[in-house]
């Protein structure tokens, strides 16, 4: 006789899918808040040990816990705390070898009884690696062997049946968040920093790329002179393709001529062949230094409403570029 199945059949109201889905968030909302008030001196002293570290943060974990530890060390990684991951079950495999006197390990066992974990535990203390561990039982074994203990206890899991890791992984993986902030900010971490780490997406491309790594230069750049009449002007616009010219006296820009500019002079019916750039170029006109971040130059043409500026350098003109190049370049 076959033995009786459960019922799998799934209950595909979509009332009680948000209703399921709401109440998972709720649980995992006041896990956080709960976990608010436990940031207190033993977390000032965890991230005390991770500053003092002169290897790297190793973070360790099993099963969900695994993959929490590992989100948790690329973030570190990410944000100037050298850090890695290590799987807890390799580790008695050979992959202990990875841990130096120079680094400090962060364990994390929502149990605190983890075997795989707690093998560790006398290998780091013969090498006096500071262990901080991260669990939701603070009588446990691996919290009672640590340098410091982190609290992520729950009062109950997202799961239905309290059973699968959620709210309590949810918490842990925030609080990793909270730590990696924390010790971004103590070692003045700034953009420039994080896009070092990042060089090869988008990120990196806004945060890495200059305006003297997109701008044009040279024969490329679309040059007036103030006395130059407007119809040679417009020759220029368009015979170098940015939208604009600059209005310039010898290398000094004295001001730019737009799209936009030429619309508004032919509503004033103005003679194309008897106006100087000078009477219709607009001064100063906006521009940007190579120097700065071509995502900033981006930035202002998008609070501006234009889409190209002049690159400036102590009032010389020194180079030009268009949406058309930050688009190119991947920044916007």
């Amino acid at each position: 006789m076959n033995a009786p199945r459960a019922n799998l059949e799934p209950n595909a109201d979509p009332a009680s899918l948000i209703a399921a889905g709401q109440r998972a968030i709720e649980i995992e909302g006041r896990a956080l808040a709960a976990l608010l008030p436990r940031l207190d001196a033993s977390f000032a002293r965890a991230c005390a040990i991770c500053l003092a570290c002169r290897g790297r943060v190793i973070v360790t974990g099993m099963g969900k816990s695994g993959h929490i530890a590992g989100k948790i060390a690329a973030t570190l990684a990410s944000t100037g705390t050298p850090s890695f991951f290590m799987h807890a079950a390799e580790a008695s495999h050979g992959d202990i070898g990875m841990i130096t006197r120079e680094d400090a390990l962060l364990a994390i066992s929502n149990s605190g009884e983890t075997a795989e974990v707690l093998l560790l535990i006398p290998h780091v203390s013969r090498l006096g690696v500071p262990l901080i561990a991260v669990s939701g039982n603070p009588k446990s074994t691996l919290a009672r062997a640590a340098s410091v203990h982190l609290d992520v206890s729950v009062a109950e899991e997202a799961c239905p049946l309290n059973l699968a890791p959620t709210a309590s992984t949810t918490v842990t993986l925030a609080l990793g968040d909270a730590l990696a902030v924390a010790l971004l900010e103590a070692r003045g971490f700034t953009s420039q920093d994080f896009a070092r780490s990042h060089p090869g997406g988008a990120l990196g491309r806004k945060l890495l790329l200059h305006v003297a790594d997109v701008m044009r230069t040279g024969d490329d750049l679309p040059v007036v002179s103030p006395d130059a009449r407007l119809a040679e002007g417009l020759v220029i616009m368009s015979k170098k393709g940015l939208g604009m010219c600059v209005v310039a006296e010898g290398d000094r820009m004295l001001g730019v001529f737009t799209d936009g500019d030429l619309r508004r002079a032919l509503d004033r019916r103005i003679d194309v062949h008897q106006t100087s750039m000078r009477e219709v170029m607009i001064s100063p006109g906006k521009s940007v230094r190579p120097q700065e971040l071509a995502a900033e130059a981006a930035h202002l043409m998008e609070k501006h409403s234009i889409t190209a500026l002049p690159v400036v350098e102590s009032g010389a003109l020194v180079g030009a570029l268009n949406v058309h190049d930050l688009l190119r370049a991947g920044v916007l």
